[in-house]
């Protein structure tokens, strides 16, 4: 590691009054790795890199400029990556690259997504949240949570993953369209998770899975005509689940009633 670097890793640790043994804790790694990063005798992978500038406050950028020039390989001065893919012109500009390390985003304003062998790591500029998942564990904001803790709180990450999903199709396999139709997934989703939570269908989105539905049958198949007909179905659909809830209304009313009866006619 470059001992400006490695200068700046200990300078960041004493202004946050943390000791090698707190920060190593805080990590989940050893205090003699700490004392390598700050001797220059090592560098952080990518997952600690993350950890520290969120633990800091500070961006990646921040955490590893140097005056030093780092010197570039043969193929990458010729503007072209060891992947054989052309690198990112500019810290500025948006670009999606795909190697052997796995995928890695970064939008205009800064946001970056990487997804690869070490896990997934989300970095959301505008709304200044980070999440991070990896062998050690979900870490959101720089906090641990653990997997009953989403399960409870209901916080799973589709969006996330609709999004991989949709870049990896695009990436690999250039269906920008139609795999944008995933993102329809996302309101089904959470309508879903909201009907079930609340025990009322009417909170499902239902004319979005239409919809789904419709553009699936016209893409795929070429039937538009007479796909139209499943939009027939929606005003179908609340009607009939008012009328199974008054069903299951009825029926739990006359189960809670059925035992007074009996003591009625005992009487």
């Amino acid at each position: 590691m470059n001992i400006e670097i490695a200068n700046r890793l200990v300078n960041l640790r004493k202004n946050n009054n943390l000791s090698q043994e707190a920060l190593a804790e805080k990590l989940g790694i050893s205090r003699q790795a700490v004392s390598k990063w700050e001797r220059a005798e090592a560098s952080p992978d990518t997952d600690n890199l993350i950890l520290l500038a969120r633990l800091y406050g500070v961006s990646l950028d921040e955490l590893l400029k140097t005056e030093d020039e780092i010197p570039l390989s043969k193929e990458e001065a010729q503007g072209i990556s060891d992947s054989g893919e052309v690198p990112p012109s500019s810290d500025d500009d948006e670009y999606v690259h795909v190697g052997f390390g796995g995928v890695h985003v970064k939008d205009k304003d800064g946001s970056e997504v990487h997804v690869g062998w070490d896990g997934i790591h989300v970095d959301d500029k505008k709304s200044r949240d980070n999440v991070h998942i990896d062998k050690r564990g979900v870490y959101v904001n720089g906090q641990k949570y653990d997997k009953e803790w989403f399960s409870h709180h209901h916080h799973f990450p589709f969006t996330l993953i609709i999004v991989l999903l949709y870049i990896l199709a695009g990436t690999f396999f250039n269906a920008w369209h139609p795999a944008w139709m995933l993102f329809l997934l996302i309101p089904l989703w959470h309508s879903f998770v909201s009907a079930i939570k609340n025990e009322n269908m009417h909170f499902f989105a239902y004319p979005v899975l239409a919809t789904l539905l419709f553009l699936c049958a016209g893409f795929f198949a070429n039937a538009w005509h007479p796909a139209w007909v499943i939009f027939l179905t929606i005003p179908i659909y609340y009607p009939f689940v008012s009328y199974m809830q008054g069903l299951r209304k009825e029926q739990e009313y006359e189960e809670y009633r059925s035992p007074y009866s009996d003591e009625d006619t005992e009487e």
